[in-house]
């Protein structure tokens, strides 16, 4: 049942829920010292693979930010990870729609109408 197009869902269903943790990491440690925020990329990777025709391909990148570092160490910004969590959240949001719209043509296709 898995096409090209929810193979591409799949995979930045999951580079978006990888980005969800470790910003929840992040807040979770924002008064932590010497804690380095995380950055979650995934969107070249996909472009990429989309291009190579296997979105599957998709790999998910994990890094230590190069934000500036407060007085403790610690470089979790509270006003970035919430800008960060609502663009990861709207991207989700973009994605199960997309994927609910997948379905309903397929059940339109087979007749039995939504």
């Amino acid at each position: 049942m898995i096409d090209s197009t929810g193979s591409v869902i799949y995979a930045a269903l999951n580079g978006l829920a990888a980005r969800q943790r470790v910003i929840a990491n992040n807040v979770a440690n924002v008064e932590t010292p010497g804690f380095i925020a995380g950055r979650v990329s995934f969107e070249d990777s996909l472009r990429e693979a989309i291009a190579g025709g296997d979105a599957a391909d998709t790999s998910v990148a994990m890094r230590r930010s190069a934000d500036p570092v407060n007085v403790n160490g610690n470089n979790v910004s509270l006003d970035n990870e919430v800008v960060s969590l609502t663009q990861t959240d709207l991207g989700y949001q973009l994605m199960i729609r997309a994927l609910n719209n997948k379905f309903g043509l397929l059940r339109t296709a087979i007749g039995t109408g939504a």
